[in-house]
């Protein structure tokens, strides 16, 4: 635009609950030295085309984290919080082996713990909840029940039901939720899943850590152990560690970064 005098900024690409490239989810992570108008941060989130892009600000103690899709900005995410642990350990305070996030979910924070990295976040046990025909059919299978926090959690009876949906996306944007995950028990782990948020302009997200502040007390509960293995069986997959801690859940993994820029705006 004329008149304007562009700025350049860093940019990170981190495949995180990822042990190589091309697998996990893939965030991308802008640190700012001050906020950017809205619109800006909504401009680049899109233009970044990934599910979040989550954008960083130093405070006096700590950072601020915000999280947008290419269409919105999100009150919580998982991999990307996990990928801006890795860029602030990697690139921006190495010293450091725990950050803590300010966000609009309260504080988060991410510690360093062995290869793996470990988030804090608030748990959201889901209520039972009476699933409306229309979503059942843009599911393509009716689950055994349901339960809603703030996503719709679908429980199916088996890791075979899960990876075999094939929702219909056009029908499942009418519907009134941010998102709807499936799950059942795994094969080889405790849990699998599969996390579907049209409305917020992503189809179906490769590995979603938020999703597991509700996943983790369901499954803690349904199981009777805290301590779960579980497994995102997206096209591109993802392994996370999780513990039940009452009103709080800790979701770990790895990352892995892929990409080191600068944009210009």
């Amino acid at each position: 635009m004329k008149g304007k005098t562009p700025m350049e900024l860093p940019i990170y690409q981190v495949d995180a609950f990822a042990s190589r490239v091309f697998t996990g989810n893939p965030a991308a992570v802008v640190p700012l030295e001050r906020w950017l108008d809205d619109a800006t941060l909504q401009g680049i989130a899109l233009e970044n085309n990934l599910s979040e892009t989550a954008f960083l600000v130093k405070e006096d103690v700590g950072w601020r984290i915000r999280w947008f899709t290419p269409v919105c900005e999100v009150d919580l995410c998982g991999h990307a919080t996990l990928a801006s642990g890795h860029v602030v350990f990697a690139h921006l305070e190495p010293t450091r082996s725990e950050v803590t996030f300010a966000s609009r979910s309260g504080p988060l924070t991410v510690t360093r713990d062995g290869e793996l990295l470990r988030l804090d976040f608030p748990s959201r046990p889901p209520e039972p909840y009476e699933a409306p025909q229309g979503l059942i059919d843009a599911l393509g299978r009716a689950p055994r029940g349901a339960w809603k926090a703030r996503d719709v959690l679908c429980l199916y009876d088996s890791e075979v039901e899960v990876r075999a949906l094939a929702p219909d996306f056009g029908r499942m944007r009418t519907f009134d939720a941010f998102a709807v995950m499936a799950t059942a028990n795994g094969s080889g782990c405790d849990f699998v899943s599969r996390f579907f948020a049209p409305r917020s302009g992503i189809d179906e997200d490769p590995v979603t850590g938020s999703a597991h502040c509700t996943l983790v007390p369901f499954w803690a509960r349904r199981l009777g152990k805290p301590r779960l293995h579980a497994l995102q069986v997206s096209a591109r997959g993802g392994e996370l560690f999780c513990e039940d801690r009452g009103a709080r859940v800790w979701i770990a993994g790895r990352a892995v970064e892929y990409l080191q820029g600068t944009i210009t705006v």
